[in-house]
């Protein structure tokens, strides 16, 4: 589809307005559904965030009884090499509730409810009553697609087991939520199963607890795991060689260049032809000393610092992070997952070790379709070292 020059000048504004006609350009069937279902649960929920503090939440359900948790299992899928076309046909098939609820009202029979459900640890069998048959689907770059979407009559979800972990923190009412977050990590808790509790109000202290709309609770996540990893990895010892891990699925290219300074972070797009000749480029930075205010480019911002947090951690070494990302005509918007797990599976992969700076780009350059210099162009982090060192930004200018 190629698109008028009054919608490119539109796009060009910022990312949310570029992701935000992509995914209307895209015509995907959701599974069709009356105003009553029986099925299961993953299990899962989903928070909205429009007309926060009050905001509409409920369970999504799958047709199916049975194991459904493939539906909502993000950190399976790229190890499994699941494809783009199952990922969206497992989201499209579930189907979400929906009702106006305050989140402070944690203690209604409803967010109970929901609360069951996040919690649980397997698929739960339940029915949904609807006002009338749900219809659309949802697309974004920050949280997982689902399919149609109804008001909500009423609910039921089989009481299951809670999951134990999960469990010592509902009950732990003196555990903070950044601390419960961290604790559920550190216990080996999936990153979906911890985030989605915290979403549903079940962590935190007290009468502090409520309602996280999930794409709010998605970056809450991340931005808090990456603190706490990077309180650690600050007083390690720096990494003595540039180093280059790579990785493609679904669609992205990742290229992510570990430095051998303190601890720094830039995070690199491109979208390259995707709804017509497009090729879009967004960055975001910090230096070591921090960042201030909500990045720029969103929540894939955190999923990647934290991704990159995480392998440092594991290295016991610090080191600065160049992470550079190529999407490709097909791409659809996954949700912040697609980052948080492909430069998980890029740091897995053997890395090509470089003495310079110039050999990591020219490594990164031969997989790479966008020349290096447009990224460093919108990359003021990588065009910062790439000034005074051998990888000057003139040596790609051709």
């Amino acid at each position: 589809m190629l698109l008028s020059p009054s919608r490119i000048s539109h796009m060009l504004k910022g990312k949310g307005n570029y992701l935000r006609e992509l995914t209307r350009t895209m015509r995907f069937r959701s599974v069709e559904c009356g105003t009553e279902l029986e099925g299961s649960t993953p299990p899962s929920v989903f928070i909205g965030s429009y007309n926060w503090p009050k905001v509409y939440a409920g369970p999504m359900f799958a047709h199916t009884r049975g194991d459904t948790a493939f539906m909502d299992h993000p950190e399976r899928w790229i190890p499994d090499g699941t494809s783009v076309g199952e990922i969206i046909a497992y989201r499209l098939g579930l189907v979400r509730g929906k009702r106006p609820v305050n989140v402070d009202d944690t203690g209604c029979r409803f967010v109970e409810g929901l609360r069951d459900i996040a919690m649980a640890d397997s698929s739960v069998d339940g029915e949904a009553f609807f006002r009338r048959p749900p219809s659309g689907a949802s697309f974004s770059d920050e949280h997982l697609p689902h399919g149609p979407s109804g008001e909500l009559l009423s609910f039921r979800a089989d009481g299951g087991r809670w999951e134990p972990h999960l469990e010592r923190a509902y009950y732990d009412t003196d555990l903070s939520a950044a601390d419960a977050v961290h604790e559920l990590y550190l216990g080996g808790l999936d990153f979906s199963r911890v985030q989605k509790a915290f979403s549903a109000g079940a962590l935190g202290a007290g009468r502090r607890r409520r309602l996280v709309p999930t794409r709010w609770s998605i970056t809450a996540c991340d931005s808090t795991l990456a603190g706490r990893l990077l309180a650690d990895v600050r007083h390690y010892e720096a990494i003595d060689a540039y180093r280059l891990h790579e990785f493609e699925s679904l669609g992205n290219r990742y290229a992510v260049i570990l430095t051998p300074t303190a601890w720094q972070h830039e995070w690199t797009e491109a979208f390259l032809h995707i709804v017509g000749r497009e090729e879009l480029v967004f960055s975001d930075c910090e230096s070591n000393a921090g960042k201030r205010g909500y990045s720029s480019v969103g929540g894939c911002y955190y999923s990647s610092k934290f991704a990159v947090l995480e392998a440092l951690e594991a290295m016991k070494r610090q080191a600065g992070a160049i992470v550079l990302r190529e999407a490709y005509p097909g791409y659809v918007p996954l949700g912040v997952f697609n980052v948080r797990e492909n430069v998980r599976a890029a740091l897995r992969q053997e890395p090509l070790v470089c003495g310079s700076l110039r050999e990591a780009l020219d490594g990164a350059q031969a997989s790479l379709n966008l020349p290096i210099r447009r990224f460093a162009r919108e990359g003021a982090l990588l065009r910062e070292m790439m000034t005074g060192s051998q990888a000057k930004l003139t040596t790609y200018s051709s």
